[in-house]
């Protein structure tokens, strides 16, 4: 884990100032200060989890090296690599370290609740952040409402149905630098999600999924590679 100031001047916010923030009850950390007994498969750790061995076809796509989780994409999967931790909370924050390598790379938290079954696998909303733009989407009345998914799969979506999709997603321009750690905090509080890198919000949208109850895990979603370390999780309520 690498060590942050103590103190934040006016000029700088590091990572230590948005943990000194009130997210709530901190429920899960990690530093990934360990090693793995083998290098053949996944095996992250701390109650991780990964879709390798049924999108992958078990090939290792998560490594743990110098205090890091470097997430990478195997030639034989057939999807994007996903890591998955429990975290139960209804408002709440998660906060990491990210580092993307190749203006191509891209990282998503995923919040899921799969005891839902109305939308596809558990999807409620999603923060997408590549080296352009941060991308936020309320999936569970949207994209992946099960009648949704099946009318866009078969390419039988109705006029309304796209007005409505439209309104699921918004977009704002930021830019990451490519090759450098950035710290990463996203908020959900009642429908609103927020999205902070580096100290600075990059921007916030409502809708009524992210309002879901209870969302029960975390899933980071990667098409391609990132390295993240200093993962933490809060409860607010």
């Amino acid at each position: 884990m690498k060590k942050l100031p103590i103190l934040c001047s006016l000029l700088f916010v590091s990572t230590s100032c948005l943990l000194a923030e009130d997210h709530g009850e901190l429920i899960f950390s990690d530093d990934f200060e360990r090693s793995e007994s083998q290098e053949v498969k996944d095996e992250p750790g701390n109650g991780w989890g990964t879709n390798s061995k049924g999108r992958a076809k078990g090939n290792k796509q998560v490594d743990l090296r110098d205090g890091a989780m470097h997430i990478y994409i195997h030639k034989e999967a057939n999807h994007a690599v996903s890591v998955t931790q429990p975290a139960e909370f209804t408002d709440g924050a998660v906060g990491m370290r990210f580092k993307l390598d190749d203006p191509k790379d891209s990282i998503g938290l995923n919040f899921a609740d799969l005891q839902y079954k109305p939308v596809h696998a558990g999807h409620l909303f999603v923060a997408k952040i590549n080296p352009k733009q941060v991308q936020i989407q309320d999936l569970k009345t949207g994209n992946m409402d099960l009648k949704m998914r099946e009318a866009r799969q078969s390419k039988s979506l109705t006029k309304e149905q796209k007005k409505l999709l439209e309104t699921k997603t918004t977009t704002f321009p930021h830019s990451t630098e490519v090759g450098t750690w950035h710290d990463l905090l996203v908020k959900v509080e009642g429908d609103t999600l927020t999205v902070s890198i580096d100290g600075s919000k990059v921007g916030s949208f409502s809708s009524e999924g992210i309002a879901h109850p209870t969302k029960r895990l975390l899933r980071l979603a990667v098409p391609k590679n990132v390295v993240v370390d200093d993962v933490k999780i809060w409860r607010k309520k």
